[in-house]
């Protein structure tokens, strides 16, 4: 949008944030202009202050934990609670949807915010209002359907519309197309360019800088808590990727993949005529015979598409960790072995580092350490009782190997950046000594330069005579690292392509091919 008359009064001034935690000043003397009726990104590293500052914006950090202004159509306000921020019409939905699950759509749209006469909620007024609501966000569900029976594209124009139903003029969006598949992202950014032509102000917090190329009228990038530079989207001067990861990591990435030569030995993993059944659904196929072979000293990718049985083929594989009526056939190093169940699996040498990492990957409430060591404590009890000065050595060396951020290795998970905690996963893996780690989404929802970092451990457990399978949703990822790449459709393996040969075109191809035979049958 080249026409920005009208636009140039500010709607939101921060002015000197600073914010500090026990040890750690997360935010200093950060300064944030944003203008009335645009989309605002903000990019930077994992731990950078991005999520921090929009908590003190929106009153998550109260007023008087921090110093410095918050300047709100030309009126300083101090925000105590989301509430007193939201009365304003600045409106935050996160990253980690805030919905109840069982409680339908329309109440979750009104929810603390009900339609009610004398202390009695007004249904047929609920529910008007929420089909108008989801009418603007275009969404074609019934305000009656329960959230956990939609998926999780819906469930944030769900959001939108209850912040829309709060009269916003601010919409701040966590990243919000981390979860989504390709077609839900693009419905999402085509919602936020509606609102904007509305007249909606939003901040979009995001990772994925095409996107931002894509939609942002302006970019303040962050680093190390303080504001780095905001970037004009629309000057004169095109505003490449590679100018804001210079202004991200404060460096230029000469590449975004590190330089890798690798050196392949002999087979460690080949499952053969592997097949799935849903866990619910149990008539359902959800892996059809399935075969890939993994070779020692090897990067293997594995693409798909949204529902393309990814995730189910590594977790079945895991100790049936997914799925019902599993079979087919594993072999280890030449020797067909058992995975039914997570002991077996990992007595195999083979290993699991989840999608979801806060979940399932790690125990947030639990420290670095606790978590680095928690898959392989036998390892370090004698007689039932864990010898804690080794546990203590071994995280610290995994601490420093990895190069986890963290003041301590007694600072509990969740304390980490996305980055950081993915970092803690894989080095709770790696100590399990694997001759075979999947990694599921490894770099899903964190920054270049961490992901960099991710993509150098990747090469350090080939070069150790490892073999990783790796899934990703980023074909480019997929491309840049991986040495092998087979692609999967309709829980179908269709093709298998050398790094040499594989492109973008070529593996949509294969990943589409179970579609494509379909309609051609139409």
């Amino acid at each position: 949008m080249d026409d920005r008359d009208g636009r140039d009064d500010y709607i939101l001034e921060m002015r000197g944030i600073n914010k500090e935690f026990p040890g750690v000043k997360a935010l200093q003397d950060v300064t944030l202009n944003v203008r009335r009726g645009e989309v605002h990104a903000i990019c930077g590293e994992n731990g950078a202050g991005k999520s921090t500052l929009m908590k003190v914006l929106s009153g998550v950090h109260p007023a008087g934990s921090y110093t410095g202004d918050i300047v709100f159509e030309g009126q300083v306000c101090h925000f105590h609670t989301i509430k007193d921020s939201e009365k304003q019409g600045i409106v935050i939905i996160h990253q980690e949807l805030a919905l109840s699950p069982y409680l339908s759509i329309a109440e979750n749209i009104f929810l603390g915010n009900e339609r009610a006469k004398a202390g009695v909620v007004d249904w047929r007024k609920t529910t008007e209002e929420a089909q108008e609501l989801l009418r603007r966000v275009g969404l074609d569900e019934d305000p009656a359907r329960r959230i956990v029976d939609i998926g999780v594209g819906k469930q944030q124009l769900v959001e939108i519309a209850k912040a829309l139903s709060k009269k916003v003029k601010l919409l701040i969006l966590d990243e919000p197309t981390a979860a989504l598949n390709d077609d839900d992202s693009e419905n999402l950014l085509q919602l936020i360019r509606q609102l904007r032509d509305q007249g909606i102000t939003c901040i979009m917090i995001s990772h994925k800088l095409g996107e931002i190329e894509e939609i942002a009228d302006t970019t303040t990038v962050i680093r190390d808590g303080q504001t780095i530079e905001s970037l004009d989207m629309h000057g004169t001067e095109p505003v490449s990727q590679e100018r804001i990861i210079r202004g991200m990591v404060g460096r230029s990435l000469e590449s975004r993949f590190p330089e890798h030569t690798a050196t392949i030995g002999d087979e460690v993993l080949r499952i053969e005529d592997w097949t799935v059944y849903h866990p619910i659904d149990t008539g359902r196929q959800v892996v059809k015979g399935a075969s890939l072979d993994i070779h020692r000293g090897e990067i293997v990718g594995l693409a798909g598409l949204m529902g393309a049985g990814r995730t189910e083929l590594a977790m079945s594989l895991f100790g049936g960790t997914y799925g019902t009526r599993i079979s087919g056939r594993v072999y280890k190093d030449g020797q067909e072995i058992s995975t039914r169940t997570v002991q077996e699996a990992m007595s195999h040498g083979i290993a699991y580092a989840t999608e979801d990492r806060k979940r399932f990957g790690l125990n947030l409430i639990q420290t670095v350490k606790e978590n680095i060591t928690s898959a392989g404590l036998g390892q370090l009890a004698k007689l039932g009782v864990i010898e804690t000065d080794a546990e203590t050595g071994i995280a610290e060396d995994y601490r420093q190997s990895l190069d986890i951020k963290t003041p301590s290795i007694e600072v509990a998970a969740s304390k980490l950046s996305g980055g950081n905690q993915q970092k803690v996963v894989l080095a709770k893996w790696i100590y399990t000594d694997p001759d075979v780690l999947i990694l599921d989404e490894p770099t899903r929802g964190i920054d270049v330069g961490a992901k960099y970092e991710i993509y150098v451990i990747m090469n350090r457990l080939a070069d150790a005579g490892k073999g990783v399978l790796m899934i990703s949703s980023e074909l480019p990822e997929l491309l840049g690292v991986c040495d092998r790449i087979f692609t999967l459709s309709e829980g179908r393996i269709t093709g298998c392509l050398a790094r040499a040969e594989a492109t973008p075109e070529a593996l949509m191809t294969l990943m589409t091919l179970e579609t494509i035979k379909k309609d051609d049958l139409k």
